[in-house]
């Protein structure tokens, strides 16, 4: 292409939600880029107010039917820390299982249905069937067993109904949980075999001055708690997440916009937990990433596939260390004292990590409550891939230009319905 062209898409596809992509390129570089959220906003932030601080984790959960259990776990890590609760090891440890079952599900469906077809040119993962339908089923199956995981710890896959502030409802029996290592075989075998073939893909080059920002707390791969670091040295406490980072608004979009504060944007989920935390990976998942050539680090956004497949198989095998390791705790769940005050976590969500603060009264009632999800913190990202890719772009024919522009998008892996969180309107 040459002189002026505008790429509009109105309908994202292979995404979760409702968003659109103006694209502007003038003789090689890229004169306007808008990733426009047109989710309506669901101001879950007000619903909260003067609801009590136990509800806050099955509120939240709503927000997303694909990570539910994301907005559980944030929810009650901060109502924990405001009433000053310990949860007990047991209940930590099968907290994480069910949330690794989330990743995988999250990520299997990603890769299998949603991403990899951009890397060999179909437009869907139906078309993929001919040739590779032992992958797509392998993934289905994987994701199929991330959904059982997390139905046999909360009831149910969707909206998991065990969790609470303190615990759990209801004691979790080992035995139940022994009942998914029944086919662990052949689930070890698909999430291997989709990541060596992931490994295999076609993958470009892009390369850019990226800040990927993530948890990390040097004992295990990161999920429910840790601080927040990036690789370009930021190391700062969960608390003072929001000191460092600029909230944004523009009027084509329904999704706040996050940067830090004097550097730029940056990137949250999968790649940047596996930058920040290769070391911690399972060591079979190193050995197959390195037998392949890619190294610790992952340098551009196309190739998070990459990071969420190592995810996948990574949570399978520590899953099964964790259901041999669970003894079933004495109690459900540990009351707290209720105090007013404010308190603040962050969790890492299959698509990174997801922020909830909250201020509650003496009587247990929330006064104010803010939630950043992964997709508004990566936004900024995807538009910057965008500008900077944009070169590249005005050398394709338009519907190739257009194809490529959507792709840059499901590197994210948004969740369009998640990050739908403005209030003020801007003009």
């Amino acid at each position: 292409m040459s002189g002026s062209i505008e790429v509009r898409i109105d309908y994202l596809t292979r995404v979760e939600g409702e968003g659109t992509l103006y694209l502007k390129l003038s003789d090689g570089n890229v004169e306007r880029v808008e990733v426009g959220i047109s989710e309506p906003t669901r101001f879950f932030e007000a619903l909260l107010r003067g609801r009590k601080y136990y509800e806050a984790p099955d509120i939240t959960s709503r927000i997303c039917g694909i990570c539910p259990l994301a907005y559980v776990m944030s929810a009650c890590r901060a109502m924990e820390k405001l009433l000053g609760i310990r949860v007990p090891d047991e209940v930590r440890l099968l907290r994480k299982i069910a949330y690794l079952g989330e990743w995988i599900s999250s990520h299997a469906l990603h890769v299998t249905l949603l991403h990899a077809p951009d890397f060999l040119g179909f437009n869907s993962a139906f078309d993929m069937m001919e040739k590779y339908s032992h992958i797509v089923k392998a993934g289905l199956r994987v994701k199929w067993w991330g959904d059982k995981v997390i139905e046999v710890i909360g009831g149910r896959a969707i909206h998991p109904i065990s969790f609470r502030v303190g615990g759990f409802y209801r004691i979790i029996k080992k035995e139940k949980l022994e009942k998914l290592l029944s086919n662990l075989e052949a689930i070890k075998k698909d999430a291997k075999l989709l990541l060596e073939w992931v490994l295999k893909l076609p993958i470009p080059g892009f390369k850019r001055d990226l800040e990927f920002i993530s948890l990390r707390n040097g004992k295990e791969y990161p999920i429910l708690e840790g601080r927040v670091v990036s690789n370009k040295g930021l190391d700062i406490d969960e608390s003072e997440f929001e000191r460092y980072i600029q909230v944004e608004q523009t009027p084509y979009s329904n999704s706040l916009r996050y940067r830090v504060k004097g550097r730029g944007s940056y990137i949250v989920g999968p790649i940047a937990r596996f930058n920040n935390n290769y070391d911690l990976l399972k060591d079979e998942v190193k050995d197959i990433i390195e037998s392949h050539g890619m190294g610790r680090r992952l340098i551009n956004s196309f190739q998070s596939i990459v990071a969420r497949a190592a995810e996948v198989y990574h949570a399978v095998l520590e899953i099964v260390s964790l259901i041999h390791e669970y003894s079933e705790p004495r109690q459900p769940y540990v009351e707290g004292e209720l105090r007013e005050g404010e308190a603040s976590a962050i969790t890492e969500a299959p698509r990174g990590m997801l922020y909830h603060r909250y201020r509650i009264n003496a009587d247990g009632t929330i006064s104010d409550a803010n939630i950043i999800p992964p997709t508004s913190q990566n936004l900024a990202a995807i538009e910057d891939d965008l500008k900077v890719i944009g070169a590249e772009l005005s050398k394709l024919s338009f519907e190739e230009a257009k194809r490529g522009a959507e792709q840059i998008i499901r590197n994210y892996d948004p969740c369009i319905s998640c990050s739908v969180h403005a209030i003020k309107i801007v003009k």
